[in-house]
């Protein structure tokens, strides 16, 4: 009984291990390659799947999903003999897992190769400059060329990008003076419009305020002078208005006289001969209040031209 019992186990255990190997569940987004006596015969799909256990097996699972792969720095020489270290970041998906499996024996490694010489064929045909400069013109000039490459891989290269581009850290100082050189010049490009702008704003409105205060001081004279006129005319016409006889007229003159005489400073001074006859109207004048009372005085002589009076200076 003890062997048909081990047998019996032995039995289950085979039927068992059989029922896993028949059965396999492939998550979504993967696939599997299944070779039948080491030669291919399917994939199999997300989902349950069939085999014929130890007959059929299992040689790979793929992920199908876009994968992401970064590259560490590849050493690159331009144009102008200048070393570059280039970080790439590769984007890409399987679209076929047969190609995948088959027609490469590693595609990531494949991949990477092609990146670095591909690379190498781009940037040596550019200066520095435009390698620090063109980083979608590099994108594009790589992804087309490992998307050609890789099709018969089975593998799409969706995306590539430079993650950095170093260049020597001599050059990196020269540029940094460079940049520093650049900066320093348009801030003082800037700074000296600015003292441009101010000094012809400022020019401007000195202009403006010469220009309002020359109006302003023109206006003032005009209306100073139609007010003088306009006191004079008053005066005039008041004058006219009181009709003043000579005496009177006469007696105001003399009146202005020693205001004429005012002044330390006034050494020699000129009597008008005008005074002969305000004298000889207020002698008349006078001659008739005499008349009035006793006999009339002399007449006043009537000045011939002007006479020139000494003032005497006192010590």
């Amino acid at each position: 009984m003890e062997p048909i019992i081990i047998v019996l186990i032995i039995l289950v255990v085979l039927v068992f291990i059989a029922l896993i190997k028949t059965i396999q569940v492939i998550p979504q987004a993967s696939a599997a390659i299944v070779e039948r006596f080491g030669r291919y015969t399917r994939t199999l799909n997300a989902g349950l799947n069939i085999v014929v256990p130890f007959i059929d097996t299992i040689r790979n699972r793929i992920d199908l999903r876009e994968q992401v792969v970064p590259f560490p720095p590849q050493p690159v020489i331009t144009q102008d003999n200048l070393v570059v270290n280039i970080d790439t970041v590769i984007y890409y998906q399987v679209t076929d897992a047969r190609a995948a499996t088959y027609e490469v024996a590693s595609y990531i490694q494949a991949i990477e190769q092609l990146t670095v010489t591909t690379l190498r064929n781009i940037i040596g045909g550019m200066d520095l400059e435009r390698t620090l400069t063109s980083r979608e013109e590099i994108n594009a000039a790589l992804r087309g060329v490992l998307d050609e490459a890789t099709g018969k891989w089975g593998i799409r290269v969706n995306r590539v990008e430079l993650k950095a581009i170093e260049p020597p850290t001599s050059i990196q100082d020269s540029m940094e003076k460079q940049m520093r050189a650049d900066r320093d010049k348009r801030a003082a490009i800037l700074q000296a419009e600015g003292v441009r702008q101010s000094e012809i704003l400022r020019a401007e409105g000195e202009k403006q305020s010469a220009i309002l205060r020359a109006e302003g001081e023109a206006r003032a004279a005009a209306l100073r002078a139609e007010g003088e006129a306009q006191a004079i005319r008053t005066v005039f016409e008041s004058i006219h208005a009181g009709d003043p006889d000579q005496k009177l007229l006469s007696y105001q003159y003399l009146q202005m006289l020693p205001k004429i005489a005012e002044g330390d400073a006034n050494k020699l001074w000129i009597v008008p001969s005008e005074i002969g006859d305000a004298l000889k109207g207020l002698g008349g004048a006078f001659g008739n209040l005499g008349g009035l009372g006793g006999a009339p005085g002399p007449a006043a002589p009537q000045a011939p031209g002007r006479e020139r009076m000494e003032k005497p200076t006192i010590d």
